[in-house]
């Protein structure tokens, strides 16, 4: 049949990650491309355990349909998690557990993103939520991101009466793709500007609790409550493939996600969420988050070492936590160029272009550390570093 589609899907593009981690699936390649866990960390023997004990113990109940907002002591879990990490005073009735963050954004969109909305987010900023939002064709507004946040004189710009933005993105620990975190000044200074100006944050948070190095920082969600979205994941810290986030809604936009939720899937696996909660119950979840940060921050020092000998004089963020590098490379070196000689050497990165609102901005890129050894990074920044020779 002759094919048709919605005008607004027409400007949806593919993920471009998704298509470089098509490339990268050669054993081959060394791949820093995707942002993906460390498999090494999956607790399989268990997550095995819960399973079985989930389904002696709740039967053919755990395989019924379930509520929309998600498992009750799953959400107690979290709420009280909130109020021992952060003091925070989170009702679980406002938590609302969602196939991982990503349908939280799908969500937003659906309830509070008409054609043309005004929607600040960082550059760069995170390719998912560029996607996601895009199926309801805001017009996304970029604020550059510096070193301790974003940049409050842009900000500012684009909160002004005249431009009339209502909604805003953000990563506030450890964002992806750069890895950058907003300070302590810097997100009280975005949550009085929430207020002055009446203007909603969607907060995501996946990274936070894989701090290495620094203090822990409030989420910009305790600070103006009723002016943010707060976005978790259990993706980073337990499975990705549970696909398990959870969102933390004020009371005025609750009824409604919870019915653009009903629309969407009913609720998201419920005897999943009952398995994890299960494990939760049995196993440390601090003990295990500590593993990975440990490993992690090794893992990082390394890929910092290894860029330092390789690529002297190359400009990258030092995070101290999360699963990614940010190269800022000479303005005359074009990243998209540069990957396709990097992966004739079988190394694999992501360009930093689709992570920008603007198409201009060409000369940077995004490395993982979380899922290589040492020796792979070594590796891999030994032949990038060659590649990079060779261009200068």
């Amino acid at each position: 049949m002759q094919p048709f589609f919605a005008q607004r899907f027409a400007k949806v593009e593919p993920s471009f990650i998704r298509e470089i981690l098509k490339v990268a699936v050669n054993p081959e390649v060394i791949s820093f491309a995707g942002g993906l866990p460390n498999p090494e960390f999956f607790p399989n023997e268990e997550l095995e355990v819960a399973t079985a004990k989930v389904l002696q113990n709740k039967g053919n109940g755990a395989l019924q349909y379930a509520a929309t907002e998600g498992f009750g002591p799953l959400r107690d879990y979290i709420a009280a998690r909130y109020r021992t990490q952060h003091g925070m005073d989170v009702n679980p009735d406002n938590i609302l557990i969602t196939n991982g963050s990503q349908q939280a954004l799908d969500l937003i969109g659906k309830v509070l993103v008409d054609e043309g909305s005004k929607l600040i987010i960082e550059e760069p900023g995170y390719l998912g939520a560029i996607q996601a939002l895009s199926v309801y064709q805001p017009q996304f507004q970029g604020v550059a991101l510096n070193d301790d946040g974003p940049d409050l004189n842009a900000l500012d710009a684009l909160l002004g009466e005249a431009n009339h933005a209502r909604l805003m993105y953000g990563v506030t620990n450890f964002q992806n793709p750069s890895g950058l975190s907003y300070s302590l000044e810097k997100r009280k200074a975005v949550a009085e500007r929430l207020v002055k100006h009446n203007v909603l944050m969607v907060e995501d948070n996946p990274y936070g609790e894989l701090r290495f190095e620094g203090e822990h920082l409030p989420p910009i969600a305790k600070l103006a409550p009723e002016n943010v979205v707060l976005l978790g994941s259990f993706s980073k810290v337990v499975v990705p493939s549970f696909r398990l986030g959870w969102m933390v809604v004020p009371d005025w936009l609750r009824q409604k996600i919870t019915i653009a939720k009903q629309a969407s899937d009913l609720h998201t696996n419920g005897f999943v969420q009952q398995v994890l909660y299960s494990y939760l119950q049995d196993n440390s979840l601090d003990a295990h988050i500590d593993r990975i940060r440990t490993v992690y921050g090794e893992q990082k020092k390394v890929m910092e070492q290894a860029l330092l000998r390789h690529c002297p004089g190359l400009d990258f963020t030092r995070p101290e936590g999360g699963m990614f590098l940010w190269l800022r490379l000479p303005e005359h070196i074009r990243a998209m160029e540069l990957f396709n000689l990097s992966i004739k050497e079988n190394v694999a990165f992501v360009p930093g272009q689709p992570f920008y609102v603007r198409p201009d901005i060409l000369n940077t890129a995004r490395f993982s550390y979380s899922g290589s050894d040492a020796a792979t990074i070594e590796e891999g920044i030994g032949r990038f570093g060659r590649v990079i020779r060779q261009v200068l």
